[in-house]
């Protein structure tokens, strides 16, 4: 197997980038034709991608092109944002991105999605007749609300998902949160849909003031999160769901969040920071890579890496800097890496009771792959 990504910038959304990045990719992986591309485009080409397309194809003397369109691309070389740019990873050979298996369970899927497509019968393979554990990131502007596209076999998908097993290789995904847990789990004793109302005895708002104060500085909401599982022991162990945090109510000292919460369910707040993220990707990239070389009879190093973090995550999280990228780039020296910055994140639910997949905030969804 031989793959390699190239990425490349220019000043405005010329088709040529999308061609420039598969010939460099096609160069490094020493290959004149590809079985499969995966590409990723800035949003400039989110209006119009087919010119793109059709070039990546002609550069890969290959249809099978997938991607979707970003606010912004990276490889392990570099990452872009705020510039028209393409970024391409082609596989060879037997290893190729193909049609989902109708009887595998327990085949990784790679998932892309525009944000007016996510529902959670596909994603979380409820009744679908195509089972598997879906991984992957929602395509779209920063807040979602832009242009956006979303393509396979070299054409736009009109139903705004796609999805394709990874032939010819074995694979294990997690997601990395990035989260210091700032207080003990309390249990849920009123909440009416998405406003948590009361934790035990005490109103949410005034449990959350005081989680903060632990930190002694002030925070903005959007890196406050509810942590939430049905009991405290599960939530110790990992097993919960997260909830972004909308607002907090003065006026009846509860709290709104972006997911409904139950009564008799257990909840903790919890606070997004640099410190925690490098420590929380650098375990999930240890455990990855331990479970990959079981299952590949422990190879070195895997063959190419997928990544999909939050645009609420990279630079702008990092201070002009994706410490994600250098931390897996000392983690994998040369291994081919691609990706690119979303606004919501696909991956296997850490909740046993939810089951199948479900869409993060503010996540890295990072997968590792190597030769069968």
């Amino acid at each position: 197997m031989k793959v390699a990504t190239g990425l490349a910038i220019g000043r405005e959304a010329n088709p040529n980038l999308a061609a420039q990045a598969v010939k460099q990719a096609m160069q490094t992986a020493d290959i004149t034709i590809a079985s499969s591309v995966l590409l990723f485009l800035t949003s400039e080409f989110a209006r119009d991608p087919v010119p793109a397309l059709r070039a990546a194809a002609k550069a890969a003397s290959c249809t099978q092109i997938m991607g979707c369109s970003a606010p912004g691309v990276f490889t392990e070389h570099d990452w872009i944002l705020d510039a028209p740019a393409a970024a391409a990873l082609v596989l060879s050979g037997e290893v190729a991105l193909e049609r989902p298996s109708t009887k595998d369970a327990n085949q990784l899927l790679l998932t892309l999605a525009a944000p007016n497509a996510i529902n959670t019968t596909w994603m979380s393979g409820a009744g679908m007749s195509v089972p598997g554990i879906r991984f992957g990131g929602v395509s779209g502007d920063a807040i979602g609300q832009g242009p956006f596209s979303v393509w396979q076999n070299g054409k736009g998908m009109v139903a705004g998902h796609c999805e394709a097993a990874l032939q010819g290789v074995k694979g294990v995904v997690a997601a990395a949160h990035g989260l210091r847990i700032l207080d003990k789990p309390k249990l849920v004793t009123k909440a009416d849909a998405y406003d948590v109302q009361m934790l035990v005895d005490k109103p949410a708002l005034k449990v959350l003031q005081r989680a903060c104060d632990v930190v002694n500085e002030s925070i903005p909401l959007h890196r406050i999160m509810a942590v939430y599982a049905e009991s405290a022991e599960a939530i110790s162990a990992g097993d919960y769901q997260l909830a972004t945090l909308v607002s907090g109510n003065d006026n009846d000292q509860s709290t709104t969040l972006a997911k409904c919460v139950e009564v008799g369910q257990f909840l903790c707040w919890a606070l997004r920071e640099v410190v925690a993220a490098q420590t929380d990707l650098q375990q999930t990239a240890v455990n990855l890579e331990i479970k990959l070389r079981l299952q590949t009879n422990n190879k070195a190093q895997p063959d190419f890496g997928l990544l999909f973090s939050c645009l609420g995550r990279g630079p702008y999280f990092y201070g002009g800097v994706d410490r994600d990228l250098s931390l897996l780039r000392a983690q994998f020296p040369n291994m081919p890496l691609i990706g690119f910055y979303g606004n919501g994140e696909i991956a296997p639910s850490n909740f046993k009771q939810h089951g199948g997949s479900e869409l993060l905030p503010y996540s890295a969804v990072l997968g590792l792959f190597s030769h069968a």
